[in-house]
């Protein structure tokens, strides 16, 4: 079957959705002319950290749609499933430095690794201070013990918005980074997929599920999964995922935790909420409380159907920070006293 998607010229896709996205938000956002990266307006200037967040196109919200006020200070974007350069990021380095130094989050890939590092060396030799936190949240992609070998997947959110209140309450670049890394180890995920991600201008997905099959632990740029098995339910595939995440931790009874139900592009809102159903239900007889949980599109992954469980465990740190106010275009968090 041929894959249909609205666009024009599939080398210009990147550049294109970076152009409608600031044509949409100018008031709040400025792109550098000539480089997909987007910088906030309102970023402040002088004794505060910046926080640059970063990595392949295609995965719309993240992470284009994560800067704002208590997120990220500037997003660099790379092409499709494809990491930025690091003549990009060493420009966002430069656009939200204000003195105290610059926090990267990005994806625990290779690509992305090479050109942030890059950046990094690049920006020291200009007097910029940048610390690294990669996300490694994906359990199947390497075992207990290899974390840092692990790709990074929805867990971004949650990092980000740690990163972002960290900096937001001008904390320093280190104590930034530490509970920032903090956040990232207190992440796990797991996926599944029912059919294929795809890549603009191609007529064929990238890899091929039997009508009766889904797919677990696979990537978001096409990776194989660990496993194929028979369709399952929602309750059945729900408890797969959390019956793996729990043990790698491991989250224990007493655990407080959010909880992010993910879509991949093409699964619909009822299918997630059907997930998040089944999860809190599994976390609840664990004696696992559900601090907040969210369900949409955070990490998607062109048109894929399927999602992503993700569990981020709290503690009182963890829990003040995210509950500071931030907004974006794609998240917002707004203070206790406005909620019904």
């Amino acid at each position: 079957m041929k894959m249909k998607k609205l666009i024009n010229d599939p080398l210009q896709v990147a550049d294109e959705l970076v152009q409608g996205f600031v044509a949409l938000n100018g008031r709040h956002f400025r792109q550098i002319p000539g480089m997909n990266v987007i910088v906030r307006r309102a970023m402040p200037q002088g004794g505060r950290v910046g926080v640059v967040i970063g990595g392949g196109s295609g995965h719309e919200p993240l992470f284009l749609e994560f800067i704002g006020k208590g997120l990220g200070d500037a997003a660099v974007q790379g092409a499709i499933f494809t990491s930025p350069g690091p003549d990009a990021i060493l420009e966002a380095l430069r656009s939200v430095n204000g003195g105290s130094g610059v926090l990267c989050v990005y994806g625990n890939y290779t690509g992305d690794n090479l050109n942030f590092g890059l950046a990094e060396e690049r920006a020291a030799g200009e007097g910029i201070t940048v610390k690294m936190v990669r996300v490694w949240d994906d359990i199947a992609s390497a075992p207990r013990g290899q974390e840092d070998e692990r790709r990074g997947t929805a867990a971004d959110l949650f990092v980000i918005k740690i990163a972002g209140a960290a900096a937001e309450r001008g904390w320093s670049l280190g104590e930034a980074y530490r509970v920032t890394a903090k956040a990232r180890d207190n992440c796990r995920s797991l996926g599944v997929a029912l059919s294929s991600c795809t890549l603009p201008g191609t007529d064929v997905p990238i890899f091929s599920i039997g009508d009766n099959e889904m797919m677990v632990g696979m990537g978001l740029h096409g990776e194989p999964g660990v496993e194929s098995t028979t369709l399952k339910t929602a309750d059945d595939t729900c408890a797969l995922m959390i019956d793996r995440i729990l043990p790698d931790l491991p989250f224990r009874a007493g655990d407080q935790v959010n909880l992010l139900i993910n879509g991949y592009g093409a699964t619909t809102m009822m299918e997630l909420f059907i997930i998040a159903r089944r999860a809190y239900q599994k976390l609840t007889e664990k004696g696992i409380d559900v601090y907040e949980g969210l369900a949409g599109n955070c990490c998607t992954s062109q048109e894929m159907a399927g999602c992503s469980i993700t569990l981020m465990r709290l503690d009182d740190e963890l829990r003040s920070l995210w509950d500071d106010p931030a907004w974006s275009p794609g998240f917002s968090r707004v203070p206790a006293s406005l909620r019904g």
